[in-house]
């Protein structure tokens, strides 16, 4: 079944949604994106993404095309027209068209793209096995705060990783760890406290790491953000992932070295079940 695109205004099937070449997020990758989950037809953490949207539109002086009342009518629009219930909903805004050159002009208008993919978010089989990781040195710009769509690096270590017999990768810069391919890492200490890195440009600022933050520490759960070494990691009690595709996915393994009991841990597991529940109970209808 074709799905609805919306593309610059106007809804059109898939086979028919076209960009220039001369876009600057084809040619530059000048744009940026975000991604937010959809459970029984309601959007998740809507409002965080909308905000880090905006910000990092700003921070690359891109032209923000929509209010975000704009921007939550056309995602409520585009699970109508896609019957979408459970799944993904992608938005990619790039800085726009013009001929080939590094230098932009100031006025160019924005291309702005959105497309669904259906996905059961609400079960997903690796939250009973937990998945391994491989770690990498990191190679991305510096700027990792901004959420763009130059993904090439993250692709490649993820394949690699795979290749090496790993479910994914993690990035390993001055001998700490900043976040995975496409999320941010976390492990558990010997006494029950949930450990992150701080926020600063070395990494995203997760949309689903804030709320397991504010979740764990209403929950009574101890947080600390700081960074952390692969050797710390390894010898962890727990480990996890947090993203809008899987939530909060535990890792049960680092470059072949079991995390803990090398199975799912009870803090992984009853946080990613309050965030479910969490979501759930904030998650906007329309």
């Amino acid at each position: 079944m074709s799905r609805t695109v919306y593309v610059n205004g106007d809804w059109v099937s898939e086979e028919n949604a076209k960009v220039s070449v001369f876009d600057r997020g084809f040619l530059f990758s000048d744009a940026i994106y975000e991604v937010t989950a959809v459970a029984n037809g309601r959007l998740i953490d809507f409002t965080g993404h909308a905000a880090r949207l905006a910000k990092s539109m700003a921070s690359l002086g891109i032209k923000n095309p929509v209010t975000e009342d704009t921007l939550k009518s056309l995602h409520f629009e585009i699970l109508r027209r896609n019957e979408l219930k459970d799944g993904l909903i992608y938005l990619q805004i790039s800085r726009g068209a013009e001929d080939r050159d590094f230098l932009y002009s100031a006025d160019l208008e924005p291309t702005i793209v959105m497309f669904t993919q259906a996905r059961n978010v609400l079960q997903n089989p690796r939250w009973e096995t937990g998945i391994s990781v491989a770690t990498v040195p990191e190679g991305r710009w510096s700027n990792r705060q901004i959420k763009t769509v130059q993904l090439l690096f993250s692709s490649m270590a993820k394949v690699d990783a795979q290749r090496r017999g790993a479910d994914d990768a993690i990035f390993v810069e001055d001998g700490l760890i900043t976040e995975g391919t496409s999320n941010n890492f976390h492990i558990v200490t010997k006494d029950g406290k949930v450990v992150t890195r701080a926020l600063s440009n070395a990494l995203l600022h997760g949309i689903t790491r804030a709320s397991i933050l504010d979740i764990a520490e209403s929950a009574g759960i101890a947080t600390e953000q700081r960074s952390f070494t692969p050797d710390e990691a390894k010898n962890a009690d727990e480990a996890f992932i947090t993203s809008a595709g899987v939530f909060v996915m535990p890792v049960v393994a680092i470059d072949g070295h079991p995390i803990g009991t090398g199975k799912p841990g009870s803090i992984t597991q009853k946080l990613r079940q309050l965030y479910i529940q969490h979501s759930l109970e904030t998650s906007e209808g329309p």
